[in-house]
């Protein structure tokens, strides 16, 4: 059985192969697909396989594919690209004839109605057409995307966004969504289910403020702002307008209650409960 990591010099990507080594497979057993020898220098050290290819370079799929491979499709980073970008992994595992193409997609796949979802949404019908065995792993907010500016928040003493007050979030970590598509790459019984990932707990921000200020002696307070202020203030602090728009969405999304839910999928391929919030928290500010 071969195990082949697309993404695999990425943050995710990383943690997916030393899961897999963690785990007992060999590390000739491994493909890391990584865009040139340097970036995956460490991984080839270990004994990882590593192959050379570039989502935007279809030809340089041609060879990274065998039959029977199990594949993870670690989703695109750039929106607005993703959809021919992932087109070209699945055309290249369709000609192979590959046992298993995991992709890493967006909590609540068809029923997910905001703007960023929309990639995942077509991806995930683009491996349905293939035709191709497939495991969905419908990844909900990572934790670190909220506190990556505690410093910040901090200072100001207010997380600000355009999420209603009371609103839940059920985020897990990096760690906890590498791990589940580890699992669903090295073990049995995975093939056509699709897995909607989140963290066992939904907070709110009033509780991710109260936590913050628990561990930090100092009061912080979440302020929501409508979506034309929110908006306003993301292309204040840099964000490009059209990005910009896609993240207020994401907070109405939050509104919602779209991404809130915990249906224990994650908790359960993992073995283990999901990391908790506070534990993020302390992770960021140590």
């Amino acid at each position: 059985m071969s195990i082949v990591v697309t993404g695999s010099t990425g943050a995710l990507g990383r943690l997916v192969v030393q899961d897999l080594l963690a785990a007992g497979v060999p590390a000739g057993d491994i493909t890391a697909v990584a865009r040139s020898k340097e970036k995956a220098a460490d991984l080839a050290e270990q004994g990882v396989q590593v192959a050379i290819a570039d989502y935007d370079q279809p030809e340089s799929f041609d060879d990274v594919f065998t039959a029977g491979d199990r594949v993870l499709l670690i989703s695109a980073s750039e929106a607005g690209r993703r959809v021919p970008q992932h087109t070209v992994v699945i055309d290249a595992a369709k000609a192979a004839g590959v046992a298993q193409l995991a992709y890493t997609g967006v909590f609540g796949g068809p029923k997910a109605d905001f703007l960023l979802a929309a990639e995942h949404r077509e991806t995930e019908q683009l491996i349905l057409d293939s035709g191709l065995p497939y495991t969905f792993l419908r990844n909900n907010w990572y934790s670190e995307m909220l506190v990556g500016d505690l410093a910040g928040i901090v200072e100001r003493g207010a997380v600000v966004n355009g999420v209603a007050p009371g609103s839940r979030i059920a985020t897990a970590t990096r760690e906890d969504y590498a791990a589940a598509a580890a699992v669903v790459l090295r073990t049995e019984g995975h093939l056509k289910q699709a897995y909607e990932l989140s963290g066992d707990v939904a907070w709110t921000f009033d509780e991710f403020a109260a936590e913050l200020s628990a561990q930090t002696g100092k009061p912080v307070v979440h302020t929501s702002l409508s979506h034309e202020d929110n908006l306003a203030l993301l292309v204040k602090v840099g964000v490009p307008e059209g990005f910009a728009e896609v993240l207020a969405d994401v907070d109405d999304a939050i509104s919602r209650g779209a991404l809130a839910g915990t249906p224990g999928d994650l908790s359960r391929l993992i073995g283990r409960p999901t990391t908790p919030l506070a534990d993020s928290i302390r992770a960021a500010l140590g």
